[in-house]
């Protein structure tokens, strides 16, 4: 059983790192400032009119994580199921992946320059703008658009769960991920006039957040490049025991 406790008490790290990600996501550089015209093309109505509340913007939100969720949870199983097949390697594949996400976190700091990571491809919605369709489009177009600011904490992600040898904890990896990611967007639907202003206050402080992120990314890279995440989680399962019952 002990194969099986350890992916328990090593899930919940791993959920922590994800949601953190997914939150840091939204507050990406290049996803905070583009929240306001996201809702309003999907709403159907200018920024203008997001603020007066012409219309509600919270049902297209919902299907915009809608469908950034399907993506993400479809990657966490590829993942999981790429780590799976390879499962005599994972040691292997946790330091390369340490190595790879130690590497975007210099990126982020601006230590060296990947290029690939300053470009942005984004799938586009066509003229769905203002129904859920469009918006449902529109999340599955921002899911698969590589861009510089999610690419890397994605990446970071989808190689927890090709490393954590179980399908379903790495399809629930990424759907912790999308929550981090999704919640902020929701509540900045809900309550959309003081969203826009409290972004507009976060705006100048965003170039902290992308070191931030970058410091962010080469601990959890040095974590799986040392094997600290699977020293946590015998310790986590030494100090909790109900953990090793979770399974």
């Amino acid at each position: 059983m002990l194969g099986i406790e350890l992916v328990d008490a090593a899930f919940l790290p791993a959920a922590l790192v994800a949601m953190l990600a997914g939150l840091l996501s939204f507050l990406s550089p290049c996803v905070l400032p583009i929240v306001p015209p996201y809702l309003a093309y999907m709403t159907g109505v200018n920024v203008g009119g997001l603020k007066s509340g012409e219309r509600s913007p919270v049902w297209p939100a919902l299907m915009f994580v809608l469908g950034l969720s399907v993506v993400f949870l479809v990657m966490g199983f590829a993942a999981s199921a790429f780590g799976r097949a390879f499962l005599q390697y994972q040691d292997w594949l946790a330091r390369i992946a340490g190595v790879v996400v130690i590497v975007m976190g210099l990126h982020f700091l601006h230590v060296i320059r990947i290029p690939f990571l300053d470009q942005e491809a984004r799938l586009e919605a066509g003229e769905q703008g203002g129904s859920a369709f469009g918006a449902f489009v529109m999340g599955l177009a921002f899911a698969f658009g590589w861009t510089p600011c999610i690419g890397p904490q994605l990446g970071m992600i989808l190689s927890l769960a090709a490393t954590g040898g179980e399908m379903g904890r790495g399809t629930a990896l990424l759907g912790v991920y999308a929550l981090g990611l999704g919640i902020p967007f929701l509540l900045s639907a809900i309550f959309i006039t003081r969203s826009i202003g409290l972004m507009n206050r976060i705006k100048p402080y965003l170039g902290m957040i992308e070191r931030g992120m970058g410091i962010f990314l080469v601990v959890v890279g040095v974590m799986l490049l040392t094997g600290a995440f699977a020293a946590f989680s015998y310790w986590l399962l030494e100090t909790f025991p109900v953990l090793g019952r979770m399974g």
